[in-house]
Order: structure tokens, then sequence, then C-alpha cells
């Protein structure tokens, strides 16, 4: 399976640097989870990865492939949002279908490829069901299996739990990242929430006004954070700016 280098990656809006000199690696078989606030380049930083635009500067290379004009259907980059963009006039199976009819697969294996992922994601005997009769929870459930069911070399994941409750999103983490690992999946996953990040991510990689905090797995960001940033946002201390003075041979904290 195809490994992600990010090299440099930058990419402007006008007056404004959404991405700054990112380079960063996800390994084969890898649940990278790139975590940080609003605005800090996370969504920016899939759609230059999908093709979705280009990048000012920097190179994607996807298994040492460079992806630099290569159209977004070519990428073997599978995508899964937050609004599900699940098809409306298609039931449960043909969105499950839709990338492996463009594989131009024989039909039993399209059917089992389907039967087997709605297995895995706990929809069994959904096959029929019209999209419009799904709860939240199952049309994310839906949402993923048809982004795996191509088995795309990389699967990209933006704020795929956003629209749901605490309660069904807690569930869903542990279910995704079970998933991803039972499909030895390759995976870029980005949020803004924290408990998310750490429960699905062997690591993670914070960004910050569009350049990189920190890399690394979850203990290590809590135990050692790299930068105040990185400390305040992962919620570690109360920080006061000061300076540390001697004083008559006393030291002194002044705010």
């Amino acid at each position: 399976m195809p490994d992600l280098k990010i090299i440099g990656l930058t990419r402007r809006y006008g007056d404004q640097v959404a991405l700054d000199h990112v380079t960063f690696e996800v390994a084969d078989e890898e649940i990278m989870v790139v975590l940080g606030p609003s605005g800090s380049g996370k969504s920016t930083l899939l759609r230059l990865i999908a093709g979705l635009e280009p990048p000012d500067e920097g190179r994607i290379l996807l298994d040492d492939q460079d992806l630099a004009g290569v159209p977004p259907h070519r990428r073997r980059i599978g995508l899964m949002f937050q609004e599900y963009a699940l098809f409306p006039h298609l039931n449960v199976f043909e969105n499950i279908a839709f990338g492996l009819r463009m594989q131009r697969l024989p039909e039993p294996e399209i059917r089992d490829r389907v039967r087997a992922l709605l297995s895995q994601v706990g929809l069994s005997g959904y096959e029929r069901r019209e999209v419009h009769t799904l709860s939240g929870g199952e049309k994310q459930r839906v949402a993923l299996a048809r982004s795996l069911a191509p088995r795309p070399a990389i699967l990209l994941l933006d704020e795929p739990l956003g629209s749901l409750d605490r309660a069904l999103r807690e569930q869903l983490m542990k279910e995704i990242r079970e998933l991803l690992k039972a499909e030895r999946m390759t995976a870029l996953y980005v949020t803004h929430d924290q408990s998310e990040a750490m429960a699905v991510a062997d690591r993670v990689l914070i960004l910050h006004r569009g350049r990189i905090e920190q890399i690394g797995p979850p203990d290590a960001l809590y135990q050692d954070p790299a930068t105040p940033f990185v400390a305040r946002f992962l919620d570690l201390g109360t920080f006061l700016e000061g300076q540390v003075l001697a004083v008559d041979e006393i030291v002194e904290v002044r705010t």
C-alpha cells in the first residue's frame, strides 16, 4: 500500500497564507489526524491533496508518484465529508456501489463488496433503504462504506463526525478506527475535536495558522507539548506571560 509525502506545501488566497511550507509523511496503513482550530488550514490541506485546488508551492507524492497535474478522479484518493454527500436518488446499495461501477467491476464482485461493507458498519439488510429514511449516524456509516468501497490508496476524512451529537460521535470514533484498521487503510483525518483526534489517531499533526506546531503519538503530545500553543490548545494548564527576574538574590516572576 502507498504512503503519502507532503513537501513544502503552500497555499495563498491573496495576502492570506492558508498553508505555509507544510511538510510531513503518512506511513502505509497509518491513521494521521490533523487537529487544529477553525481557520488553521486543515480543510485546505485536504483539498490540495485531493486535487480540488492547486498548491502555490510544494509537492504531493503518493507512493512516490508526484500528483502535480493529476486530476482528482485519477489520484486514487477517497473523500469523506461532514455533510455525507450521499446521492439522494440512489438507495443505500447503489450509493456504496457507485465507485465500484465506475471501476467496471463484475456485478457479483460489486454485490459481495457492498454486503461485506454493510456488515462491517453494522447496516446489514439496509441495501434497499432510501437515503432520506436514514438517521444521521446511519448516513455517516453509509458514507464511510461508500468511501472505502473502491479501495482507495488513501482516504481523506474532513470533520466526518462534525454534524453528529456528542453521544453518537463518541460511539462512531471507535467504529471508524476499527474499520480503517480492518481495511488496512492509510488515512488523513481532519478534526477540531481533541477527544476525537486522540481516539482515532496513530499520530496527531497539530496545525495552527497554516504551520505545523507538532507531530506525534497522542500520548507524546500530552506528555511533552512542543510549543505554548500546543499546551494551551490541549488544555494542559494555565499560562501567564511574564518575566523571571533575580532581585536581591531572590527569583521573582512578574506578570
